[in-house]
């Protein structure tokens, strides 16, 4: 079969909301899924990013259009909701698929032996397969049913936000693990860390259109930047909220700013002169003289969690202004902590300080009540109609607007509002108190990219104290200038280095840390011994990251060479497109040169 042909295609497929003609979700898409491809989808909530997925596998047909597949795909298909079959055994769902991928109703000791299937339950910490589905949490059922469509050797994944639930670690895995296997991907995600590590494209759903791009998120920004710049006045200010997040991308830690990335003028005249995302020492002064020199103090703290110790004789200050990123694996403690610093959570020993002008807000993980008979507007200035961000003053209305409720939407009944709706609103109202101590337990739930973007400008503006758990790197990254580990020993760990120091110590660790794994449903079968170096899968990622550039590089030459042939007679241009050439051709043989060393370092 050509390696070029398609798995599957859509042709001038319509798709609109059910039970709402007037509402189209995808107005005459057409588009195609290449072998071996990795596609990540991205599109503000409700936009049809699902139904695209749910189009794509079969599982709705499209209300006008044609969708064709190759003969004998073999399609995995992770769903946003977590059906699992009532009573059945973890065993039953994990390997059904791989017992049906022409393995038969194998005998235990093959299918505990099958390295791809190993892989799989220990990577998603997946242990006792005799456990009923109906006893694990939201979490674990989401793991069993990611496990499940991993196990087999399907042609096509395609994957709805399945990095809910799982750690910084457990996303590292799963991104590793689909660039190995080499597998056609299409995914849905707000983790921005995931779409670059993984995806080759991006598809953008919005107003019933799919704009394809080369490359992941950062080479998606750079693209979307060029085309907001040729925008009309009426987009200045979604222009100005790109530019700011190419100047972060530029600016960010090694590991992202190493990646070269394809060079467009026009984007990069967008970021030339930007200031920094937030002026630190403006910001450090707003705080110090609303919060004044005390604001959340541990003092010989004790806490205990059903017998395991969370902290162990802590003392820990958080001062005016800090802007502190809090990571560890799932069930180490981070929202027990929060809770500890809000007073909800009693210490067993020591003290909590808190300041006397401390204005102290929690976005928790779980939805609050809203009030269900206002509409959205009327919701946020029921809190305050005006808020202050550093130097800016907001009315209720331009917030609402920043976090993704345009004009239309803001009069919407709160009670139709869908999951990450009531999400942002709920955002907003604790930033409308003007709180100057914000916490926040994985603000990124239910949350797409641009509203996460729109997140992260609001708080480069925000003078006070920060607090945030959250498995998205990108998060923490561009919010946080202070990272901070629970690893398991009862300290609260001090990262100078970051979500990169978190992970080496992580990987250079063992298994398993005073009893806390990470985040297994049950410890069952045994975890295999790690036969790879850090620095070897550190140079596989390398490998495969280069190789992806090697390809985005061929293709921009080919391309050059056509343009040169058209501008025969033009030969300003001819110059232009000929120094353009040797600049591509010059970085694909540096690109060239490190893959070849980064794949001899992966063999070795």
């Amino acid at each position: 079969m050509p390696p070029s042909q398609n798995l599957v295609n859509l042709e001038s497929v319509t798709a609109h909301v059910p039970g709402d003609a007037s509402r189209v979700l995808l107005d005459a898409v057409s588009l195609g899924v290449e072998r071996g491809e990795r596609i990540g989808v991205v599109g503000l909530n409700g936009g049809g990013k699902t139904t695209l997925l749910d189009i794509i596998t079969g599982e709705r047909a499209p209300d006008g259009g044609r969708v064709s597949r190759v003969g004998g795909l073999n399609l995995a298909h992770l769903a946003q909701g977590d059906k699992l079959p009532a009573g059945a055994k973890v065993r039953d769902v994990v390997l059904a698929a791989w017992h049906s991928n022409d393995h038969g109703w194998a005998a235990e000791h093959e299918w505990a032996s099958d390295a791809k299937v190993r892989d799989v339950l220990d990577g998603l910490g997946i242990g006792d397969l005799d456990r009923s589905v109906t006893g694990l949490s939201g979490g674990e059922k989401r793991r069993v049913a990611l496990a499940a469509a991993l196990v087999g050797d399907p042609d096509l994944v395609v994957l709805d936000e399945p990095t809910n639930h799982l750690d910084i670690e457990g996303i590292g895995w799963l991104a590793e693990h689909l660039l190995e296997r080499r597998c056609g991907v299409v995914v849905v995600t707000h983790d921005r860390w995931f779409l670059d590590a993984v995806c080759s494209r991006t598809w953008e759903v919005a107003n019933g259109r799919v704009e394809s791009y080369l490359g992941g998120y950062a080479d998606w920004i750079y693209a979307r930047a060029e085309r907001v710049r040729q925008a009309d006045a009426a987009e200045q200010r979604r222009q100005n909220l790109a530019r700011k997040e190419l100047a972060w991308l530029r600016r960010g830690a090694p590991a992202r700013t190493s990646k070269p990335r394809f060079r467009i003028e026009a984007a990069e005249a967008l970021i030339a002169d930007v200031p920094p995302p937030r002026n630190t020492v403006e910001l450090l002064g707003f705080a110090t003289n609303r919060l004044g020199k005390t604001v959340l103090e541990l003092e010989d703290a004790s806490v205990t969690i059903a017998g395991r110790t969370l902290l162990d004789d802590v003392t820990w200050r958080i001062g005016p202004g800090d802007r502190i990123g809090i990571v560890g694996v799932n069930g180490s403690g981070k929202t027990t902590l929060l809770r500890t610093l809000t007073g909800e959570r009693t210490l067993d020993a020591g003290r909590l300080v808190r300041g006397t002008t401390v204005q102290l807000a929690e976005l928790s993980q779980e939805l609050v009540d809203l009030p269900k008979d206002m509409r959205v507007l009327e919701a946020t200035e029921q809190v305050a109609k005006f808020v202050r961000l550093g130097k800016l003053e907001l009315t209720a209305s331009s917030v609402l607007e920043r976090l993704g409720f345009p004009a239309s939407r803001q009069w919407t009944p709160v009670g139709d509002l869908s999951g990450g709706e009531r999400r942002r609103l709920q955002l907003t109202r604790l930033l409308m108190a003007e709180p100057n101590v914000l916490l926040l337990d994985e603000p990124t739930n239910d949350l797409d990219v641009d509203t996460l973007s729109r997140l992260e400008d609001l708080l480069d503006g925000w003078a006070g104290t920060l607090i945030v758990v959250s498995h998205d790197r990108y998060l923490v990254e561009r919010a946080c200038d202070t990272v901070v580990a629970l690893l398991g020993d009862g300290k609260i760990t001090h990262l100078p280095g970051g979500i990169e120091e978190y992970l080496r110590r992580r990987a250079g660790a063992s298994a398993q840390v005073n009893g806390l794994t990470a985040a297994p449903i049950a410890p069952a079968v045994a975890t295999p011994a790690v036969t790879n170096s850090a620095a070897q899968r550190a140079a596989r990622k390398d490998a495969a990251r280069l190789e992806r550039r090697m390809e985005t590089l061929a293709s921009k030459e080919e391309k050059l060479h056509v343009q040169l042939a058209e501008a025969a007679t033009d030969p300003a241009r001819l110059l232009a497109l000929d120094a353009e050439l040797k600049a591509v051709v010059a970085e694909r043989e540096n690109v060239e040169l490190e893959w070849l060393a980064a794949a001899e370092l992966a063999e070795s």
